[in-house]
């Protein structure tokens, strides 16, 4: 139950921030070139619109889509990987080395978590918190802003842990899977979701056939 709430919300989180980023891009640029066109009324109303918010943000959000992608890839079996030797290997060898290196990924996504916590709080989180929990925060810096957003930077850069630590627990779940059943997740790059397999063969049957001389 749990797992599928977090897959959801992996899902939801990387479809919002790609569909936003997109939106926020597409009437920036029509906000630029619009000012440009001396149009009556027009004009003034875009001028009077600010967008100079848009490009921070939408960097801020690509980001953040890029991270927790990331640990959407090892969910998926996504990411690029070369096992020509691997696959070369005896079945017990193969095991061994599969688990070595999911191990592997989930200690360096641990520790890269890890760190980027420490960051985090380090940049003025824990002045947040503190503040929170009502304490002095005499001694306790507020930490820096964005530029044009003016938001605190440790929010923005909270996608580092958060993201890592998700894509620890993705290869844990992936190499708990292995252990018990011995497979990995494949992505089908022939697959295409919303559609079954009837539907994906008659696509491809209608298609016009391409290449070769007639």
């Amino acid at each position: 139950m749990f797992t599928k709430i977090l897959d959801h919300l992996e899902e939801w989180i990387i479809t919002f921030l790609m569909g936003g980023a997109t939106l926020i891009i597409f009437f920036s640029v029509v906000h630029r070139y619009g000012t440009g066109i001396a149009i009556p009324y027009v004009q003034d109303f875009l001028l009077a619109l600010h967008f100079e918010w848009a490009q921070e943000l939408a960097i801020i959000m690509f980001v953040w889509m890029a991270k927790f992608g990331a640990a959407y890839g090892v969910r998926k079996g996504v990411h690029v990987g070369v096992d020509v030797l691997v696959n070369r290997l005896p079945p017990e060898w193969r095991r061994f080395t599969v688990m070595l290196a999911l191990v592997c990924g989930a200690l360096f996504t641990g520790i890269v978590g890890t760190l980027g916590l420490t960051f985090v709080w380090e940049n003025g989180m824990h002045h947040a918190v503190f503040g929170l929990l009502g304490k002095d925060l005499t001694d306790i810096p507020e930490g820096p802003t964005t530029p044009d957003l003016e938001w605190p930077t440790w929010l923005v850069y909270s996608a580092v842990p958060w993201a890592s630590y998700l894509m620890c627990f993705r290869f844990l779940q992936v190499g708990w899977a292995f252990l018990r059943h011995g497979e990995l997740p494949h992505h089908d790059e022939s697959h295409v979701e919303g559609l079954s397999d009837d539907d994906h063969d008659e696509l491809f049957a209608a298609a016009p056939a391409h290449g070769g001389a007639r």
